[in-house]
């Protein structure tokens, strides 16, 4: 390999990590789609799909739908609500079951047996005193309803079910970890239809759905479950993370955006399954269905838009009826996470059901088995130190020992390469004009003196998945949301909010919203990682052609300004990384008798 081609490669490998870092910034997945300016509100039940007992309609599941739709008789249709009411106004007015556990409040709705009312009673909006709970699910008849439900569908409307506007009554008032609560309903016909939900301490429900039949007939039915949303939520819309439809399938991992399944075909993305799971995804919470894992469901995510209000809908329905026999009762058993994605919660629910792949709902991506790892990693440190902040800077440390072989040998290499500056710019003053030889001389150079060019590019290679892994880890786990480390960083999920345009916090505003020009808030410590950012490549070989160190310069500037948007945790990282590095780097200079400085060219007398 020529000089010019080890020095293009050396170049490519730098821009491409700056192209890769700033690309999740600068081109987000999609732009976020408009909220939705109306109130209108539409609410249903899912329509039975390919099985016993039901024909598949082409409209969506929990919407009007056009005129020509078709009516599917035993399957509830859309009840409109002709304007939006207040949460609080719905929930004092309607009759309801309460929630209480350690981290969630709310209220099941026994008009439909819907659960529609869930608070996050541990996590609020923001970090300022007195910040609201994060809402998860809101009641029909707010402006934008999100909730779900668990039924029975008979397809032929011959025998009467629970539908959207069903009063049940309940044996309790109150359902806590300690006390279950069951819902009846009773068809007039000689079926009971009872529900009965379970909750445990975190955000994990349980739901029972039991018929008992006290006709002279027969009864099958196809039990399914439900997801509604109406309204597009604000998303980041960023290409590393995915906010929208989601599940894993016949163990296949569905990312389903919110304008993909409205444009699909009539709205519909449909699959069978044995067992799995799906549902709606939130950057630091969801929503999800999860079906027994021994029976086959068609699963259906679904989007459209009427009167300019989208809807969503993530839903199953057994394959295979269940059937009834006269005097006798059946119970099927279902589950539906509803809350905060703790990564260790996730992981326990996961081994407890059976489900695989649930901790999939946690966008590791790409570098899953990099990601997942280095995760854990953090929250143990932190469970010993009690600061995240802190306990990333203790697994750099960790890091750096275990590549410590590889980049010792690399800063050796590097070393040497310094050293021989002084004589590769007396080469290029010598042959500047003759390209050919001034190439020749310096393989010779390096081939004499055992030196290789490369060297430099070890360490930037080795530090990009460990660099992403950290970054996925900062930006999607929930554990880092509002996590504090010293002084004005009060959440390393955010950036740094002290800033040039506010005297670094001195003066009595906060940080401007400049939008896509907010890379020029730049923080204090997005200014410490330049900093040392500069000085680690001061210490590397410097291309000896004058318009490659300059580009090699400007890099620090660019990094700066490209890390002033990314979490304070991050930039935290990469500072404290450049720090070590820089340590390392200069005594193993030292030793080898390198000068720290710029070299000079040895003298022509």
């Amino acid at each position: 390999m020529g000089q010019q081609d080890q020095r293009n490669l050396l170049l490519a490998i730098v821009l491409s990590l700056a192209i890769l870092l700033g690309f999740q910034y600068f081109l987000p997945q999609e732009p976020p789609l408009e909220a939705p300016q109306s109130s209108e509100q539409v609410i249903g039940q899912p329509t039975p799909q390919p099985g016993q007992g039901g024909t598949v309609p082409s409209t969506i599941p929990g919407a009007t739908g056009s005129a020509s739709a078709p009516s599917v008789p035993g399957i509830p249709g859309a009840v409109g609500v002709s304007a939006a009411q207040s949460r609080s106004d719905l929930l004092a007015t309607s009759p309801r079951v309460k929630i209480e556990t350690p981290k969630l409040s709310g209220s099941i709705s026994l008009n439909g047996g819907r659960l529609d009312d869930l608070v996050l009673t541990e996590l609020r909006e923001t970090i300022e005193e007195g910040s609201p709970n994060i809402v998860l699910l809101s009641p029909l008849g707010t402006a934008e309803p999100y909730y779900a439900n668990f039924g029975w569908s008979v397809g032929d409307g011959s025998v009467a079910t629970p539908d959207a506007s069903s009063v049940w009554s309940a044996d309790k008032t109150t359902l806590t970890p300690q006390q279950p609560v069951t819902l009846s309903w009773d068809n007039g016909e000689g079926l009971t239809f009872q529900k009965t939900f379970e909750v445990d301490e975190n955000y994990l429900f349980t739901v029972h759905q039991r018929v008992v039949n006290n006709s002279d007939q027969t009864f099958t039915a196809l039990p399914y479950g439900l997801i509604n949303r109406t309204g597009t939520p604000d998303i980041l819309g960023f290409y590393i993370l995915h906010e929208g439809l989601v599940g894993v399938l016949n163990e296949n991992l569905q990312e389903i955006d919110y304008s993909d399944v409205l444009e699909a075909e009539n709205g519909v993305i449909s699959e069978s399954s044995n067992g799995g799971w799906l549902g709606i995804t939130d950057k630091y919470w969801a929503a999800a269905l999860i079906p027994d894992q021994s029976v086959s469901v068609t699963t259906r995510f679904t989007g459209q838009n009427l009167a300019g209000v989208a809807s969503y809908q993530t839903d199953y329905l057994y394959n295979d009826g269940v059937v009834v026999a006269p005097g006798s009762s059946v119970e099927i058993s279902n589950s539906l996470f509803a809350g905060a994605k703790v990564v260790t919660q996730i992981d326990e629910y996961e081994t407890a059901l059976g489900v695989n792949h649930f901790d999939k709902i946690v966008d590791f991506g790409w570098f899953y088995y990099i990601t997942k790892p280095l995760f854990y990693a953090i929250h143990w440190l932190n469970e010993k130190i009690g600061n995240f902040g802190v306990a990333i800077l203790v697994l750099t440390v960790f890091i750096k020992l275990a590549f410590f072989p590889l980049a010792n040998k690399s800063y050796k290499a590097m070393a040497k390469m310094r050293k021989l500056q002084p004589e590769m710019l007396d080469l290029r003053e010598r042959f500047g004009e003759d390209k050919q030889r001034l190439n020749q001389e310096m393989m010779a150079l390096y081939k004499r003196e055992g030196a290789n060019p490369m060297s430099g590019c070890l360490p930037i290679l080795i530090q990009i998945p460990v660099f992403f892994a950290l970054y996925k880890v900062m930006f999607v786990t929930i554990e880092m949301r509002q996590a504090p480390f010293f002084g004005w960083i009060k959440d390393l999920s955010a950036p740094d909010p002290t800033s040039i345009l506010n005297g670094f916090g001195i003066l009595p505003w906060g940080v401007p919203e400049l939008g896509l020009l907010n890379v020029l808030n730049l923080g204090v410590w997005p200014l410490i990682m330049g900093i040392t950012m500069f000085l680690q490549q001061k210490l590397n070989p410097q291309p000896p052609d004058p318009i490659q160190a300059k580009i090699f310069l400007f890099m620090p500037i660019m990094f700066t300004f490209l890390l002033a948007t990314f979490p304070a945790g991050l930039v935290i990282y990469w500072a404290w990384n450049n720090t070590l590095s820089i340590i390392q780097q200069a005594v193993i200079m030292k030793r080898a008798g390198v000068p720290i400085g710029n070299p000079t060219p040895p003298s022509k007398t």
